[in-house]
């Protein structure tokens, strides 16, 4: 199949640590070159120590998601002969506890906007069944409760 590269960088530069509050904020440098400033979340780790401007992992995760719900989907759409213009997703995750007391993302809930145009528009139904088979499709959404496993690296 195929891999993701994800190269994670974070230097503690001048900040004592051992108290605790030093910056959360990191780079993440991705497999095509783009680069993208990440921290935990201010409702986690407040600020200062985390920076709000920047990705969190739980969004980064509920993002991920939607994405790959859309590229399916307009995929889905393209084959079927549905000219898509414009999608737009307002997607939110919410975190809660699981049934062993862990904090885990419990729900993650999309909510795409399509725009379709041309002579052959899909029904409310039609639309409804892209989403259903872009969710059975998507990679991530299967992945869900993959096994994450941690090999630490030593020099």
């Amino acid at each position: 199949m195929s891999k993701h590269i994800a190269e994670l960088t974070w230097v503690r530069e001048d900040q004592s640590f051992l108290d605790n509050r030093y910056s959360r904020r990191h780079m993440v440098r991705f497999d095509g070159g783009e680069q993208l400033p990440m921290s935990s979340s201010p409702d986690v780790v407040p600020a200062p120590m985390s920076d709000p401007s920047a990705v969190d992992p739980e969004e980064a995760f509920v993002a991920s998601l939607a994405s790959c719900h859309m590229l399916w989907f307009l995929s889905l759409a393209a084959r079927r002969g549905f000219r898509v213009d414009s999608y737009r997703d307002a997607a939110t995750g919410t975190m809660g506890r699981d049934g062993q007391g862990r904090t885990v993302m419990r729900e993650v809930l999309l909510r795409p906007r399509v725009d379709f145009s041309g002579d052959d528009l899909p029904s409310r139904e039609q639309v409804e069944q892209l989403h259903r088979q872009a969710h059975e499709t998507c990679f991530l959404a299967n992945s869900v409760r993959c096994d994450v496993r941690c090999e630490p690296a030593f020099e």
